[in-house]
């Protein structure tokens, strides 16, 4: 049961980078840093969730 804790609590977290990316994009001048920062960092937490299914 623990692991579908993780499962939900990296989902979450998922939807906040997408969220924090989605407001980065559409700023006058969006930092590409932080852009691939947060690409990076969601893809991870996505392989992660994919090895816990």
């Amino acid at each position: 049961m623990a692991s579908m804790e993780r499962v939900k609590s990296l989902q979450a977290k998922h939807a906040q980078l997408e969220s924090q990316l989605d407001r980065e994009r559409t700023r006058p001048d969006p930092d590409l840093v932080t852009v691939q920062h947060l690409k990076r960092e969601k893809l991870r937490i996505k392989d992660e969730i994919a090895r816990m299914a």
